[in-house]
């Protein structure tokens, strides 16, 4: 089985991708639905980031307000590490044990936000970088997640730049305004299908 690593700067569009390639029956593994899903009530992260950070992270309905835990990461290094070096292994080993189950396939897309910047890189076999321009990010921050300009800049300026992902990347597809994303998908979907049957030929010849 090949694992594509999809990855990409923040609202660069990883979750259109992905769902481009689970159309056309490819499993995917998200991070950032493993991370949610650890801040759910009653889960382990929940209890770790209420007790670190106190209640006041709280919504009424007693969920964990991911906006105002967003800005106060962002806002400090310190406690952004914390948070990190919380969930990350957790979400590691949830992930690996998700790719597992989807051995039969040809192949399996792992998206993973912070693929440079973590460990995480160990657990693919080839990455795919969505790319965009900043200005289109930003655009897309503001109107997904009701934020002022300010914020949307520092959060591109706390991870990598587009063209340092993109001198790393094995593929990539551009997502900036007006391209077609669908044709994209498609031609990457037939190449990793071969590239597939390629390795579990050579496998099988071993």
């Amino acid at each position: 089985m090949l694992r594509i690593g999809l990855t990409g700067g923040i609202a660069s569009g990883k979750s259109s991708v992905s769902e481009l390639f689970s159309r056309r029956g490819i499993p995917v593994v998200d991070t950032d639905i493993i991370s949610r899903q650890l801040l759910d009530i009653d889960q382990p992260g929940y209890h770790q980031v209420l007790n670190h950070f106190g209640r006041g992270i709280l919504l009424k309905n007693q969920q964990i307000d991911r906006l105002q835990l967003r800005r106060l990461i962002f806002n400090n290094t310190v406690e952004k590490e914390w948070l990190e070096a919380t969930l990350h292994p957790v979400i590691y080993q949830k992930t690996q044990q998700l790719i597992k189950t989807n051995i039969a396939a040809a192949y399996v897309l792992v998206v993973i936000p912070l693929l440079f910047e973590s460990d995480f890189g160990a657990l693919v076999d080839r990455v795919l970088v969505i790319d965009c321009s900043a200005e289109t990010q930003i655009r897309r921050l503001l109107a997904r997640d009701n934020i002022d300009r300010a914020l949307a800049n520092q959060m591109l300026a706390q991870q990598w730049k587009n063209k340092d992902r993109l001198a790393q990347a094995d593929d990539v597809i551009d997502n900036d305004i007006d391209l077609d994303l669908d044709r994209q998908v498609t031609k990457l979907h037939t190449q990793y299908l071969a590239l597939a049957n390629s390795v579990s030929t050579e496998t099988r010849q071993l």
